[in-house]
This record gives C-alpha cells, sequence and structure tokens, in this order.
C-alpha cells in the first residue's frame, strides 16, 4: 500500500520526463563518490547546452539512496544508488529528446555510466522503435528493461520463466553481458536518427526576432537569455488575475521602449505569436497597423512585457508565503486530489488540514514542482541591473533583420515528405483494378469477437486466416478441460448456421442421426415419431408459407415504389452471360455488376475527402489498400 511520501512524491505534472544515472561506484564511500560525480555530469550537460533553451526545466540532477535517509522505493525495490532528475519540458517535446542525446553522450565519455530515461508514457526509447521490438515486447514486459551504456541501447530480453525485473539486476547484466544485452541495430538506429544532428541542431532550432519591449525586458534578456522561456509560458498560460498585472505594469511601463533583438526557441516563438492579445489603451499600449511592417515587433513586445510582468507579480504574492494563489500549488494540489491522497475527507476537517499541511511543506522544499524561484529571479535582478536607455536606442540603428519564419507554414507536399522520411512509405500504390479483389477476400474472411480485421497474407497473397467453409483441426474447437470453464465453439457450424437464416433456408432435421445412437425400441414408436414429424412438417410449411408471404408483400411495395424513381439506372449493369434460360421471359434482364458499384462509391467517396479522413480511407487502410494518388487520377 503507497505511503503519504510516496504520494507525494509520485504525484506531478503530465508533462515531465525523469532520468536515472546509475555508476559502479565506490560502495565504501557512495555519498562522495556521487557528489562528485553529480557534479562532473552538470558540467558535461551545461557545457553541450549552453545555447539551448529549454521549454520549462534545466536538465538536473540530484543524488539519491546514498546516506542514511529514507531510501526511494520502486515497486517494492530499494534503488541502488544513483543520479535522479525529472525535467518539465512542457509544449516542447524537443527537449525530451535533447535529454536522451545528453545521456547517450553522458554513458559514452564517463566510464561505467548507466541510464534511465522514462516518462509518462513509460519506456518511451521502445515507443520510437517499435516498429522493430520483439514480439514478446510489451509495455508491462518492458517496464526497467531499457537503458543507455556507453552511448547505445540496451534492451534486457525477457526470460521465459519470468516477465519482471528489477533494476538491480537488469544493471547486472548489461555489465557483466552487454554483448547480450545490446538491442539489435535496427533499434538503435531509429532512436539515432531521431537525435541526430546534435548540438549543431541546437541553433536551428532557435529564432531571432526584433521586438518592441520596455528597456528593463532588454536589459533583463541580454544579461540572461534563457529568462524567456518562463516569460513566454507565464504570458501564454495567463488567467484573469494576471491580467490585473497587465493592466498596471508596475515594473516594465511602455513608456521606456527600445528596439532589440530576441532569441527564443521556435516552439515559443509559436507559441507567442499565435495568442491574440489586445492591450488596454489605458495602460499606454498602442499597436500599429496590422498591415505596418512594425506590427510584429510591437506585438511581440506586448507580449513578452506582459509575460515579465505576471512573472514579477506572482513573485510579490508568494513572498507572503500565501500558495493559495500559487498556481503550481494548486496544479499539484488537484493532482493530490486525483490520486485520493486526502482520502474523501471534508474539506476543513482535522484530517483534511493535517494532510494539506504535510504535502504544502513538501511542495515547499522541493523546487521541481515550483516555478516561484523565477519570478523572484527577475525582480532581484531587476533591482540590480542598470539599465542604459540611451544606449539602447543608439543600438537600435544596427540591429540584424529578424529571421525568416516561413518554416511556420508548410504545405501538404512537404508534410508528406515529412511523414514519409518519419514513417516510411513501404506499402505500394494500389491500383483500381485489385480494390475489388481486396473487398472480396475482406468480405470472405471471418471476423473475431472483437470486430473484422484484415486478413493477413503471404508474400503471394493467399490469406493466413481461415475462409469460411475452411475446416479446421477440431482439436482446435475442442475444450481442453471442462474444469477451466471454457467454451466449445464450432465456427463452421456457427457460420453455415447464420447463412440459412439470410438464406431463409430451414435446416434438416438431425432427429434421425439421433436415433441411429439410441435405435428404434419398437413399431410403436415408429409411427409416433412418423406422426409427429409429419405434424412438424406441416407446422413448419404452414410458418415458412406465412413468413415467406409476408417477406414477398415487404419485396413487392419495395419494387413498387422503387419503380417510380431512376434509383435502378444508376448502378453499372453486366452482359448476362449464362443467364439466358433462367431469364427468358424478362427480355431486357442484366444484372448489377456489384464489384463495380462498391468500387465506384468507393472512389467517390475518396475523392470527396479531398485527402483528409473519411469512411473509404477508414475502411481501406487496415485491409492494407493505398488509395494515394487516385484522387489525382
Amino acid at each position: 500500500m503507497a505511503t503519504v511520501r510516496d504520494v507525494l512524491e509520485n504525484v506531478r505534472e503530465d508533462d515531465f520526463v525523469e532520468y536515472f544515472i546509475f555508476s559502479d561506484h565506490d560502495k565504501d564511500n557512495p555519498l562522495e563518490f556521487y557528489g562528485r560525480l553529480g557534479q562532473q555530469v552538470e558540467n558535461a550537460v551545461k557545457e553541450s547546452s549552453k545555447d539551448y533553451i529549454w521549454q520549462k526545466d534545466e536538465f538536473h540532477v540530484i543524488s539519491r539512496n546514498v546516506n542514511d535517509l529514507p531510501p526511494i522505493i520502486d515497486n517494492e525495490e530499494r534503488l541502488p544508488p544513483h543520479l535522479y532528475g525529472v525535467t518539465h519540458y512542457g509544449e516542447n517535446i524537443e527537449d525530451e529528446w535533447f535529454i536522451v542525446y545528453l545521456l547517450i553522450q553522458l554513458t559514452k565519455n564517463i566510464p561505467g555510466l548507466i541510464a534511465r530515461v522514462v516518462d509518462t508514457d513509460g519506456e518511451f526509447l521502445l515507443i520510437e522503435a517499435a516498429d522493430f521490438l520483439p514480439k514478446w515486447a510489451s509495455p508491462e514486459v518492458c517496464e526497467k528493461r531499457v537503458y543507455i551504456f556507453d552511448g547505445e541501447v540496451h534492451i534486457i530480453p525477457k526470460e521465459k520463466e519470468k516477465e519482471i525485473i528489477f533494476v538491480g539486476e537488469a544493471l547486472h547484466k548489461i555489465r557483466y553481458n552487454p554483448q547480450v544485452t545490446r538491442a539489435p541495430d535496427q533499434i538503435q538506429g531509429a532512436i539515432t536518427s531521431r537525435v541526430q544532428g546534435y548540438p549543431d541542431k541546437i541553433q536551428e532550432l532557435l529564432h531571432q526576432t526584433n521586438a518592441y519591449v520596455p528597456a528593463a525586458v532588454a536589459a533583463l534578456l541580454k544579461e540572461r537569455p534563457s529568462l524567456i522561456a518562463p516569460a513566454v509560458s507565464a504570458f501564454c498560460h495567463r488567467d484573469p488575475v494576471d491580467m490585473r498585472a497587465c493592466r498596471a505594469m508596475r515594473f516594465f511601463p511602455p513608456e521606456t521602449r527600445v528596439m532589440c533583438q530576441v532569441k527564443m526557441s521556435r516552439c515559443l516563438y509559436a507559441m507567442l505569436l499565435h495568442h491574440k492579445y489586445t492591450p488596454d489603451r489605458r495602460t499606454g499600449w498602442c499597436l500599429p497597423q496590422q498591415n505596418s511592417p512594425d506590427y510584429l515587433a510591437h506585438s511581440i513586445g506586448i507580449k513578452l512585457a506582459c509575460g515579465f510582468e505576471i512573472l514579477v507579480s506572482q513573485c510579490k504574492v508568494k513572498d507572503g508565503d500565501d500558495l493559495e494563489n500559487d498556481k503550481g500549488w494548486l496544479r499539484y494540489k488537484q493532482s493530490l486530489q486525483d490520486k485520493g491522497y486526502f482520502n474523501e475527507l471534508l474539506e476543513g476537517s482535522v484530517g483534511y488540514t493535517r494532510l494539506e499541511t504535510e504535502a504544502k511543506e513538501y511542495y515547499r522544499a522541493h523546487a521541481m514542482y515550483s516555478q516561484s524561484p523565477i519570478g523572484k529571479t527577475v525582480l532581484d535582478m531587476l533591482n540590480n541591473l542598470e539599465v542604459d536607455v540611451e544606449g539602447m536606442k543608439r543600438a537600435e540603428n544596427s540591429l540584424p533583420p529578424p529571421d525568416d519564419d516561413s518554416w511556420m507554414e508548410i504545405s501538404s507536399e512537404d508534410l508528406d515528405k515529412i511523414l514519409s522520411e518519419r514513417y516510411g512509405s513501404n506499402r505500394p500504390n494500389t491500383s483500381v483494378n485489385d480494390i475489388s479483389t481486396h473487398l472480396t477476400s475482406f468480405l470472405e474472411h471471418v471476423s473475431g469477437l472483437e470486430g473484422a480485421e484484415h486478413p493477413l497474407v503471404n508474400k503471394d497473397g493467399v490469406p493466413l486466416r481461415p475462409k469460411r467453409g475452411v475446416k479446421k483441426n477440431k482439436s482446435q474447437d475442442q475444450t481442453r478441460d471442462d474444469d477451466n470453464n471454457r467454451i466449445s465453439f464450432d465456427q463452421e457450424a456457427f457460420t453455415c448456421a447464420v447463412q440459412n437464416i439470410l438464406d431463409f433456408a430451414v435446416p434438416e432435421d438431425s432427429w434421425d442421426l439421433e436415433s441411429e445412437e439410441s435405435g428404434m425400441s419398437s413399431y410403436e414408436d415408429e409411427v409416433e415419431m412418423d406422426l409427429s414429424r409429419k405434424k412438424t412438417d406441416k407446422r413448419r410449411e404452414s410458418e415458412d408459407s406465412q413468413g415467406k408471404s409476408e417477406l414477398k408483400q415487404y419485396m413487392d411495395q419495395m419494387d413498387r415504389e422503387l419503380s417510380k424513381t431512376t434509383m435502378g439506372q444508376s448502378f453499372h449493369k453486366k452482359p448476362a452471360k449464362g443467364m439466358e434460360d433462367s431469364f427468358s421471359d424478362i427480355e431486357s434482364f442484366e444484372p448489377v455488376d456489384i464489384d463495380m458499384n462498391a468500387l465506384k462509391n468507393i472512389l467517390e467517396s475518396y475523392q470527396a475527402q479531398m485527402g483528409g479522413a473519411g469512411p473509404a480511407s477508414n475502411l481501406l487502410g487496415p485491409m492494407g489498400v493505398c488509395l494515394e494518388g487516385l484522387e489525382k487520377k
């Protein structure tokens, strides 16, 4: 059963990535060893990410399980001593993969390191390489089996007798038998291609633009460019309470605005641009017309100024140690409620207050859950910075032009190319003549209890699953053990019964088969059975006649209604080859071409989709039919 501390440690926002770094440490003094190792890791990461702008949290590690404090327990296992870190990446998933790149480099450059990285989806490295995983790999089985060692991905193979593994056992297998745990080259390639391009890729992910901002904002960003991220996040996630601060603008008034160049990640730039904001004119903000070349710089400047104002205003609230207005605390408290931390206690009760007080103490003690230090940092820097407004105004004339932001727009052809490079294009285009064959194969396939699936075929196109009428081994249909409450299901008999119902056919009587097994005891029994059968046959004939009569009435009525329409002319017909004798009384009989009509309707539906999702692609996609390019034919 989870303790109160377990709940407090495990509850956090969903946009996080956790990383664990293990080493063959000095067992005599792990505290000192991991202290030095942590500093070495921090220095290496700082050098590799000096130009990187993190969305929310930077890469940071702490030592765990290296002293006499209560150990960290993970699924009833005390983890070995290690370095631990958690980073919230917000809207920028690239932060997560940059951390993977950093871990690969750390394990490659520092001997003996083994890293593990997970997020809310678990072992997300395997998700990236899902096309190349072994059959036994599933989210439950693969937990604690994926690691990074010597710059490569290692997967602990599953053993037949067990499906779970502990971290200590996995580390031992990797260190002493790495050739067995090393993942195949296809998996290595999938992960390598995802982080390919770093560290040069850092510059490609940045965007520089000009912004008309208060001089204090320009000074802050010049002193610490990474402050752009919390400012943009604060503005984009603002609420009515934050907007009150934006109407006052006590710390960043618009009168001191200057034009300067700001640098941010592409993700932050896109967020800032797509958040519409009209400032209150009473605060002194005035925007030029939207067709003005200065509009973009003025708009970005106002949004950045509001973001910094919100950060400082939140810090002023926290000076009184009032967590009730702390957004981070409110989100954390809501997560605790969702996890059942308060045990359905009434708010304000003694038990509720005690748990809430303990949660507040834990929240204040762990900076990873709180963004409050950012506002305090901004305020402290603002009080100590010397803002040279005149010098900034002189520098306006030598500003470089902003970067081209055409990367924000993408054509459908470029998107198709990206998707093809990302996920591959292994399926060949299907010709029009092949669609009918696929449809027939799909319709003849026997669906399972969970619905219809595309029948598997071999390289020659032969279905690998049984079709209707194909007999299976009886031993597969019979119950192995009656005590296991298994159901014996005769697929062939069930299919025939359903087909008889659809064809309005009456199944043959099976009394004679039963009589053969039991034997006829006497002539009288035979006479009685004869009479009983005749009565049953007459009753059935009466019921069938009545049912067919009602059906014929419906069919006749339907024919009369359809005869007044032109629907019959809309179907494609085919010559009645071999049917002249059967339909000699109908001079102009032409049977409907079912395959051609189905093909026509599917193609018309696909063209109407205009490349989007729709019934045609949803129907044919799971069947392995690719209609790409047919809309142009």
